[in-house]
């Protein structure tokens, strides 16, 4: 129970008053002498008795009277909430692309927000978080209108990042009631995202009503030749065996071909499209079949024509770099430290400096002014490099520095996959390949160092020192045959071919939407220009940093929808991009929610979003109990008119 003017318990203790008034103002009987004293006595004795039981029951009436209108007056309630807490109620609404399907009751989205609108109290406030929005403390109205503005979004955040914000913003509130609704499929969510969940949460989980689905999952080309290409789609599907499913690729508007496919039960399939090489093309892969999801039924992939990266190797010969930099990617060029021509280092993506005994302090300069525009250096020291060069140039990335040379054979045994330099060169982390070896190597200590691969010792094999200006990547060991095979390691082709291709991201055949992409356009823009991107429904200026001969500019948050779209210097296409949606979006794996309960006992789970609301409303429900009080306050001043007119002592 809780009262709503609990300053008025100080008035109880008025209740003194009646109780000494009983106490001293009792009747005094007085003695009347009679012949019979025998019989008078008794007489006497049963009037005392009689009359102190009525007083009694008088005085405890009273004190009940006074006890219950002052219990009416302080306002007693049964309920969580009090009439100084606001009812705030949390909802999270997950509108990814998994939830735009058919359910039971229709569109699995559209039919939650229509449940959400009809059965969610209309005095309380809400904060509704989605994937793509949230809107703190507003009204039911502006719910209603928020709900029904809501749209499917290729964005998902975790689960565990949804209960810190809820958590977060609810211990900030002042005299709030909260409650938390999560709404969603749990798609791809793990148990170990809600461990240690604070608060209440009503978790509703909502499902398709199909666990059927086929989807595009990746696209690559083979065998280019100059006439033909071959494009490769690699399709997925999760459920039971299709057959006769058409696939179309189309060429921006125009069908090229067609054709039909059967895929066995859970399994992947390779289909091939040959088509005439082009140089530009704008392809879109179709599938015609009615399944659990639609959005992964199409996939978009661009074919631009890529910039040929320049490569500059200075130093000694080593002919494994011109295999690396064929001449159909790359524009590769080799120099001594003694003829190179400094004017054209500024045209470079790479510089690859390759066991130069001393680095001229003119070279050192011509570095610095070059990695300013966000290029990429490799450093190979030789077996016999002077120190003191070498430091001064890996002095400008930072506090970083070659330590003497350590005569000791070790193993390169560590690789760190996550880096970008091995992005999609293994299918799972290797950890029994042939080791290659060094004898001798130079220790690096670095402020701001990111090993990639290390020794056996944990010491850095190769490094990368990463400043405002651009990316420098060490080796802390001579390549030469008399001190390493690495060169025969299946190491060395990925190593270096990536270092070339991160020295200017020319665009990718496809992106996915919410994922860090980065893009080099090679353009010279005035002051204060700058690059948009556009298709037929929106234009918008992404994040970008312009440099002497080109623009590097990243995409997260936008575009928000898969298509094409078209890089713009004012009204001149430089290039085109596609974007898919997230391919994990596509996945049927859900996790069981009646599970959670087993972990954790602040998850309630819930059948309907009907259920859920009435729920919070009955425990949130205020039970005036001061009607209840009143009544008995009438009931005890009947019950003493009652006592004093028909009670006779």
């Amino acid at each position: 129970m809780q009262f709503k003017n609990t300053e008025i318990f100080y008035l109880f203790a008025l209740l003194i008053i009646p109780i000494i008034v009983h106490l001293f103002q009792l009747q005094k009987f007085k003695k009347i002498p009679f012949t019979n004293v025998a019989f008078l006595q008794k007489i006497e004795q049963q009037t005392r008795k009689s009359s102190s039981i009525k007083k009694w029951l008088i005085l405890a009436n009273r004190i009940l009277l006074f006890s219950a209108i002052l219990f009416a007056f302080s306002q007693p309630y049964f309920g969580a909430k009090n009439n100084e807490n606001e009812n705030n109620i949390y909802i999270y609404l997950d509108n990814s692309l998994s939830l735009d399907t058919k359910g039971e009751k229709g569109n699995v989205l559209k039919n939650t927000i229509q449940e959400i609108i009809e059965n969610a109290p209309q005095n309380a406030y809400y904060s509704l978080l989605t994937n793509s929005n949230y809107f703190e403390k507003i009204d039911y109205l502006t719910l209603k209108n928020e709900l029904i503005a809501t749209e499917k979004s290729s964005k998902n955040i975790k689960k565990r990042n949804v209960l810190l914000k809820i958590e977060k913003n609810s211990l900030n509130e002042i005299k709030t009631l909260s409650d938390f609704i999560l709404l969603s499929d749990f798609q791809n969510t793990y148990y170990n995202e809600f461990t240690n969940v604070t608060p209440a949460i009503s978790a509703i989980q909502l499902q398709p009503s199909s666990l059927n689905n086929l989807s595009i999952d990746s696209v690559f080309i083979s065998n280019k030749t100059n006439d033909n290409l071959n494009i490769n789609v690699i399709v997925k599907n999760q459920g039971e065996a299709k057959n006769g499913v058409p696939i179309a690729i189309f060429n921006d508007q125009k069908l090229v071909s067609k054709q039909t496919f059967s895929i066995d039960k859970n399994a992947s399939k390779q289909i091939e499209f040959t088509v005439q090489n082009q140089t530009e093309f704008l392809g879109k892969i179709e599938l015609s079949f009615s399944d659990t999801f639609s959005f992964d039924n199409i996939f978009y992939f661009a074919l631009n024509t890529s910039k040929k990266i320049n490569v500059l190797a200075i130093g000694k010969d080593l002919n494994f770099l011109s295999k690396i930099y064929s001449k159909d990617e790359f524009n590769f060029t080799s120099s001594t430290a003694k003829n190179i021509n400094y004017n054209s280092i500024e045209n470079q993506e790479i510089i690859i400096l390759n066991e130069l005994e001393n680095i001229p302090e003119i070279l050192i300069k011509s570095l610095d002014d070059f990695s300013k525009k966000n290029a990429t250096i490799v450093l190979l020291p030789n077996l016999n490099s002077e120190l003191s060069s070498y430091n001064s140039l890996l002095s400008k990335f930072g506090n970083s520095r070659f330590q003497p040379k350590i005569l000791d054979s070790l193993k390169i045994t560590s690789i760190n996959f996550d880096h970008p330099l091995f992005k999609n060169v293994f299918s799972k982390k290797v950890t029994n390949f042939q080791y290659p070896k060094v004898n001798s190597y130079f220790p690096i200590l670095s402020s701001n160092r990111n090993s990639i691969i290390d020794f056996e010792n944990k010491s850095s094999f190769i490094s990368e020192l990463k400043s405002a200006k651009g990316s420098l990547y060490v080796l802390s060991s001579s390549l030469s045959k008399e001190n390493s095979n690495f060169l025969n390691s299946p190491l060395i082709v990925p190593v270096f071919y990536n270092f070339g291709k991160l020295s200017y991201k020319n665009a990718d055949l496809y992106y996915y939407l919410q994922e860090d992409n980065t893009i080099d356009i090679s353009v010279e823009l005035g002051k204060d220009k700058v690059l948009k991107m556009s298709n037929e429904n929106t234009t918008f200026i992404p994040a970008q940093q312009t440099y002497q001969n080109k623009v590097s500019f990243s995409t997260n948050d936008l575009p928000k929808s898969a298509g094409f779209y078209y890089i713009l210097k004012d009204k001149d296409t430089l290039q085109t991009i596609a974007y898919n949606n997230p391919k994990e979006e596509s996945s049927l794996e859900f996790l069981d929610i009646n599970l959670l309960r087993k972990t954790n006992k602040n998850i309630k789970v819930e059948n309907s979003i009907a259920s859920a609301f009435k729920e919070i409303y009955e425990k949130n429900e205020v039970q005036w109990l001061w009607k209840w009080f009143l009544t008995l306050a009438i009931v005890s001043l009947l019950l003493e008119i009652l006592i004093l007119k028909f009670y006779k002592p």
